[in-house]
């Protein structure tokens, strides 16, 4: 039997259910023709369709406002589902994020030593 984590890459690989999760991050609470709306190209039932499979794998939720679905996005499901998947790579990018830093921070001193010369060989060619 499939994860759910499984589930939720499978629901994640589509690009139009990632743009209604990013709508629902940045704006909060959207119905259905909201939602439609940031969507010429598809019908309202489209994106009810995509609503469906994102409430499948609790990443939204959705309660009735009169005749209105009104869906909100879960976050908590997200990382619920994607921290424990993530935490078995956790040491790769771990130690390439501090690889990274170590290099930051020598070619920043590297920049400082730099520039601290420049300034030097002005001083003593009377320049600014």
């Amino acid at each position: 039997m499939a994860s759910n984590t499984d589930a939720l890459f499978r629901t994640l690989a589509d690009s139009t259910r990632r743009q209604i999760l990013d709508l629902l991050a940045e704006r909060g609470p959207l119905s259905v023709g909201q939602l439609a709306d940031e969507f010429p190209d598809l019908v309202p039932s489209g994106i009810s369709k995509h609503l469906m499979g994102l409430r499948g794998t609790g990443l939204v939720s959705a309660v009735r406002d009169g005749r209105k679905q009104i869906y909100r996005l879960e976050a908590d499901a997200l990382v619920a589902d994607l921290t424990p998947w993530l935490a078995k790579y956790e040491r790769y990018w771990s130690a390439a994020l501090e690889r990274l830093r170590e290099l930051a921070e020598d070619s920043g001193a590297r920049g400082a030593r730099t520039q601290s010369r420049k300034n030097a060989r002005r001083k003593r060619n009377g320049q600014r």
